[in-house]
């Protein structure tokens, strides 16, 4: 699907067909929609499908009059009762006189500027548009860390209480969407790098402070996402050390159990034996033996704090 904006009177504003300087929103597009691109924009046809490669990594590339940015996105999905947070790529192409986002699926960043919710967006100055595009991207990696950070705070509260495999499962899927975010922001962090270059894109003055901006709100969500991994990693490693020390105990109080539960096994095993010779041969002589043996078993035990 192809959608235009442009930014009239400092708003962005939805036009009915492409214009000099407005954005193109492209969402799953069909293939005549892309060969449409292609024949309009002079566009390589390896930038379509590696903006629309769900394996594509950040990167820059340029050829003739147009530029191609992939960036990594964050992107949420319910999953059942849980959040399932992940990355997805993103393409942006700089052509002469248009910008062209290009995405597999729809998305909140996108959204949100098509919607006129971020200011001072003006779609006629291209290399501009696309920092805010990558400043909010940032941004909301940051909000979606700190989405995480609460959601594994509750499973570790319910993991103290329950020691349950679900809680373990969650904090593993959210140890593996840190993961996701952490590589995803180096990629985005080294094409920032080239493109502070200026040597890929056309820098100008005015654009040194929201390009400094935006990689210092990727440089902070990558430190936020590496911290938050490596105390959820101690975390998990701390929880399945106690799981297993609780296991123990469990293992240590049964065997307990058992041995005293042996002493009168035996005893009466020996007097319910046919033989002769045996003292007391009476019902209460074993019984009340039996008794005491476990006293004594468990007074040993309970000193040993096996029980």
């Amino acid at each position: 699907m192809l959608s235009y904006f442009k930014t009239v009177d400092g708003r962005m504003t939805q036009i009915e067909a492409c214009e000099p300087g407005c954005w193109i929103n492209c969402v799953a597009p069909d293939d005549r929609e892309i060969e449409s691109l292609i024949a309009d924009f002079a566009i390589e046809p390896d930038f379509i499908r590696a903006a629309m490669d769900e394996e594509e990594s950040s990167h820059i590339d340029n050829e003739d009059d147009n530029t191609l940015v992939v960036i990594d996105i964050p992107v949420v999905e319910q999953n059942g009762k849980s959040l399932a947070y992940s990355t997805m790529p993103m393409g942006l192409i700089l052509a002469e006189k248009n910008v062209i986002t290009i995405s597999i699926r729809d998305n909140t960043v996108v959204d949100e500027f098509a919607r006129g919710l971020v200011k001072g967006v003006r779609t006629n100055l291209k290399t501009r548009f696309l920092l805010h595009i990558m400043l909010r991207v940032a941004s909301r990696y940051l909000q979606y860390l700190k989405q995480i950070d609460k959601i594994s705070n509750t499973v570790e509260s319910e993991l103290r209480e329950s020691m349950k495999n679900s809680e373990l499962l969650q904090l593993l899927d959210i140890e593996k969407s840190l993961v996701y975010f952490s590589s995803s922001l180096k990629g985005n962090e080294i094409t920032l790098e080239k493109i502070m270059r200026g040597r890929v894109i056309k820098l100008y003055d005015e654009d040194q402070d929201l390009l400094e901006d935006v990689l210092i709100e990727v440089k902070q969500a990558i430190e936020m996402s590496n911290i938050h991994l490596n105390i959820l990693s101690g975390t998990m490693d701390a929880f399945a050390s106690v799981i297993s020390n609780n296991l123990n105990i469990v293992m240590k109080a049964l065997a307990s159990i058992t041995l005293l539960f042996s002493v009168p096994a035996v005893i009466t095993g020996a007097y319910g034996m046919n033989v002769k010779g045996i003292p007391f041969p009476s019902f209460w002589f074993p019984a009340a033996l039996s008794f005491l043996c476990i006293a004594i078993a468990y007074w040993i035990l309970h000193r040993k704090k096996m029980l």
